[in-house]
């Protein structure tokens, strides 16, 4: 909830004033106009017949980025690849809510499961609700290679599949987290040269233990992705984070197995929790590029290209400047509407594309939007499709 707050008058009208101002941010930057008409110079012009096969791939921000450094026009510099390449083909929803917990991982459990998670962020547990992977598996009687989490190791183990009776074990998502697993594949004494991509929680600077989860181990996960043991460790040699390697992974996926559903939760934004202004904005641009990169794959790979939607957006924002209690772009403890109140956008085929909508919608509209796309029921969640999405 919103600490009682956000239903006034006030709250409301400053949400309404955020996404106003990303209108007027996205105008200034390449002269777009009003919600509903065409923006960035192209056509507007809906998908009426859906394609067979229909794949999703969803990438969320787990440490979401300020408007400051982002939309605003002193932080346009930091995201060229969302704003020149991927919202001119997108539906951009410029006021996306979370009224839940803003803690990383379970609010990460909340956009997959379409309802407000209430545990611990860092415990070692599974959503209590139903995961968009397992009503996806078993509505439509699919196999457990046909949806995929690639999550930081955080507690994410757990999110592939939930404690619900009706679903749960072995219904879920194959979860991959590539610092375990590049934690255990480091030569004996080489860890330092892993560090930064090792570690986990800038919070707190520990690393949770494994606990149960629907994961992976590196061996299978090579012989199921044709990529050596040697090869894996050699190529996270050569990245420079964390979601570096996560990407790297998701082209090998889609490659060799070519999975209907891939979540990718991106973490390196939360390396603002260190208090360095300058590595902040270093991973807000190398998210960017990550977007960028990720949807050029998509339309590279046959059997993605033309029949893929992809969805992007942060799990929540981070505290602004002025927020009591507040540490800025550092943490996101206040719960203020800067925190709460974020993006989404949707590109692909059925989505209108060079659109801004503009109404209130809630980060759990997520899964019920993926299963009118994708054709699955998700009767349990909480949260209402996405029309703009549908037409």
């Amino acid at each position: 909830m919103l600490n009682g707050k956000f239903n006034d008058n006030t709250a409301r009208s400053l949400a309404a004033a955020i996404t106003a101002n990303r209108r007027e941010f996205l105008r200034s930057a390449t002269g777009a106009v009003l919600f509903g008409r065409e923006l960035f110079g192209l056509t507007a012009t809906p998908s009426a017949k859906q394609p067979g096969n229909r794949k999703i791939v969803v990438v969320t921000f787990g440490g979401g980025a300020r408007d400051d450094e982002t939309f605003a026009p002193d932080g346009q510099e930091n995201i060229p690849h969302l704003l020149t390449e991927l919202i001119p083909q997108a539906s951009f929803f410029s006021q996306v809510v979370n009224r839940g917990i803003l803690g990383h991982y379970v609010a990460t459990a909340s956009l997959t499961t379409g309802v407000y998670e209430t545990f611990n962020n860092f415990a070692a547990v599974a959503p209590d609700h139903p995961t968009v992977f397992e009503y996806f598996r078993k509505d439509l009687r699919r196999p457990p290679t046909d949806a995929w989490v690639i999550a930081p190791s955080n507690g994410f183990n757990r999110i592939g599949e939930s404690e619900n009776r009706s679903y749960g074990a072995g219904t879920g998502a194959t979860v991959i987290l590539p610092k375990r697993l590049l934690a255990a594949a480091a030569p004996s004494g080489g860890k330092a040269e892993f560090s930064s991509l090792l570690r986990d929680n800038y919070e707190s600077g520990r690393l949770n233990p494994i606990v149960g989860g629907n994961g992976i181990d590196l061996e299978k996960l090579a012989r199921l992705l044709k990529l050596s043991v040697q090869d894996f460790v050699a190529r996270a040699q050569t990245l420079t984070s964390a979601d570096e390697l996560s990407v790297f992974i998701a082209r090998h996926l889609m490659r060799q197995l070519a999975p209907s559903l891939i979540w990718i939760t991106l973490h390196d934004i939360d390396v603002a929790h260190c208090g360095t202004f300058s590595l902040y904005l270093q991973a807000i641009q190398r998210t960017d590029q990550l977007c960028g990169e990720l949807w050029k794959t998509i339309q590279a790979e046959p059997e993605y290209a033309g029949r893929t939607n992809l969805f992007i957006l942060p799990d929540f924002g981070r505290d602004s400047d002025e927020s009591a209690g507040g540490n800025g772009f550092q943490h996101h403890r206040t719960g203020d509407i800067v925190s709460r109140t974020t993006w989404m956008m949707a590109l692909g085929p059925g989505t209108r594309e060079n659109t801004i909508v503009e109404r209130p919608v809630e980060s759990i509209d997520l899964v019920p939007t993926l299963g009118s796309l994708l054709g699955f029921d998700p009767r349990l969640c909480r949260g209402k499709p996405l029309t703009e999405v549908l037409s």
